[in-house]
């Protein structure tokens, strides 16, 4: 076979690194964006935030406000001395009508007159009145407060204070100081004594061991009698059984003025959180009978008892990641006329948007040094820093230009609610707005809307949609609201089945099966009907 040559013209998309960086803004989440911006700002000296000013600019600036401050006092006090001179006879200490300390005018003067401009052209804005305290006495007075609001107690540190008020010898307070940082976040000791008195050392020693065991023994009991109450227990069941024996404690306390059937309840719950935890997450009363030898209705009040218990009893120490959801888009309801969906204005949040631009002076000093050694590298940076900027633009737009299509598409949602919003997938706004699905799959992941409804991902308002009898379609939201709203209105005595769930959407026009039904109510977090029932 002889070899060949031949031409063949095909077309290849190439990633340049400015879109590779544009695709990747496109996904990040308003958390991730700040962090990508913060770090940009911290590599590329060719950027900065609007209103900060450059190094050489700021530093002339204050010289030049120095200078002018200075030729300031040094007027006045020559107007000062001109007129003490004049008018010696009239002056009386105390009385003057311009006391001056040209001193405090010289460092706060010219910064307080900036300061209050800039505070009256804020408040301004916002059609307010200025503040009748200055911004420092404010920031004084709510730093402490701030501070108290900012502290929190953990589990342990609230354990370890407790422990400060009791007698031990330093062996025990060595133990318990142990065990409490053994605890998980839900104050259980997921390891055995014994692997605890194990990861000392070495377990050859039997006496060294036994000592170490009764040690923790006796700080276990300690710990458990510690509040909150059912702290330092090894699973559920004994964290229920110390709860239970606390409450006969009190009523032990209160000796004859006890009722029966009070200390009855706790003797069968302590039973039944003894027995069998599986009988009891699902309610079987009868075999709950059978296994405790109590009543039914003894083992009906238990079971009420012990729903009152708290399984994690280090839940309210709990250290949670409160990530308060800042939205990306706000929507409000308006009377404007042009609006792109009438009714509604759909509008950026400022507040995420960072506001960035090229440093004026460096750009500058590159400029009038072109030539130079290095140049290309930090032109490179440059052009960074400008495709850093658009990119960012160009992201806000993109989020802005797919909020308002899904605000016009899903406008009775944002009037009515739930219930009336309707089945759409990504290729209807990619195909009204010329983009890729893929494109509208990154807009709509981690990025949130505040509605008059709520505040929800716009991933939340894309959602197939269930046959009807007329021959359309229903959204899965509006099913899934209308299956809690069911929920909501069934007795308590007799709950409605998934099946029975089915029967009523049917009846409804909505052709449901029982299996998505239930797929609906999981996903909703609803338990079945066995559990919903009323004891």
């Amino acid at each position: 076979m002889m070899p060949s040559l031949s031409l063949r013209v095909s077309q290849n998309l190439t990633l340049t690194p400015q879109l590779q960086q544009s695709i990747r803004l496109l996904q990040l989440s308003t958390q991730e964006l700040t962090q990508e911006v913060e770090q940009m700002l911290d590599e590329n000296p060719f950027l900065e935030r609007e209103g900060d000013e450059a190094p050489e600019a700021e530093a002339g600036k204050e010289a030049a406000e120095s200078a002018e401050a200075a030729d300031a006092a040094d007027k006045v006090a020559d107007t000062a001395a001109s007129t003490d001179t004049n008018n010696s006879s009239d002056f009386e200490p105390g009385t003057s009508d311009q006391p001056l300390d040209f001193g405090a005018g010289k460092e706060t003067g010219v910064d307080a007159e900036a300061a209050a401009g800039d505070s009256a052209s804020d408040w301004e804005e916002w059609g307010g009145d200025l503040p009748a305290r200055s911004s420092a006495s404010d920031d004084d007075d709510e730093t402490p407060m701030s501070d108290r609001r900012s502290e929190h107690l953990s589990l342990q540190d609230v354990l370890h204070r407790q422990a400060l008020s009791l007698r031990l010898c330093q062996e025990d307070r060595a133990a318990l100081y142990f065990l409490i940082e053994s605890l998980n976040d839900d104050g259980y000791l997921e390891e055995t004594l014994a692997e605890l008195a194990q990861s000392f050392g070495d377990a050859s020693d039997p006496e060294r061991y036994e000592a170490l065991l009764h040690h923790l023994t006796v700080a276990l009991r300690l710990l458990q009698s510690l509040e909150p109450i059912g702290v330092g227990a090894r699973n559920l069941s004994e964290c229920m059984q110390l709860q239970i024996k606390a409450q006969q404690r009190l009523l032990d306390e209160e000796g004859s003025d006890t009722p029966e059937a009070d200390a009855l309840a706790l003797e069968t719950a302590l039973l039944v959180c003894q027995e069998s935890l599986e009988l009891l997450a699902r309610r079987d009363v009868r075999k709950l009978v059978q296994l405790t030898g109590c009543s039914d209705a003894a083992v009906r009040s238990a079971l009420a008892l012990i729903a009152k218990l708290e399984p994690r009893p280090g839940r309210p120490y709990a250290d949670v990641d409160r990530n308060t959801i800042i939205p990306d888009v706000i929507v409000r309801p308006s009377n404007e006329r042009g609006l792109p969906v009438p009714g509604f204005s759909v509008q950026l949040n400022a507040e995420v948007m960072p506001r960035l631009r090229v440093q004026d002076v460096y750009a500058n000093a590159l400029r009038s040094h072109k030539g130079s050694e290095g140049h290309g590298a930090l032109q490179q940076r440059l052009q960074e820093a400008r495709w850093f900027i658009k990119n960012i633009q160009q992201r806000f737009d993109t989020i802005l230009r797919v909020s308002q299509a899904i605000v016009e598409r899903q406008r009775n949602f944002f009037v009515h609610g739930e219930l009336a919003m309707r089945p759409m997938v990504l290729r209807e706004i990619a195909d009204e707005l010329g983009l890729h699905e893929s494109t509208i799959s990154r807009v709509t992941t981690a990025k949130y809307m505040a509605t008059p409804q709520g505040t929800f991902e716009l991933k939340y308002f894309f959602g197939s949609g269930l046959g009807t009898e007329t021959g359309g379609s229903a959204s899965s939201t509006a099913v899934k609201a209308l299956i809690k709203q069911l929920l909501d209105e069934e007795s308590a005595k007799k709950p409605l089945s998934d099946a029975k769930i089915a029967d009523l959407l049917q009846a409804q026009g909505i052709e449901c099966a029982r299996r998505t039904v239930a797929k609906y109510r999981e996903a909703m977090r609803i338990p079945p009907a066995s559990l919903r029932k009323a004891l």
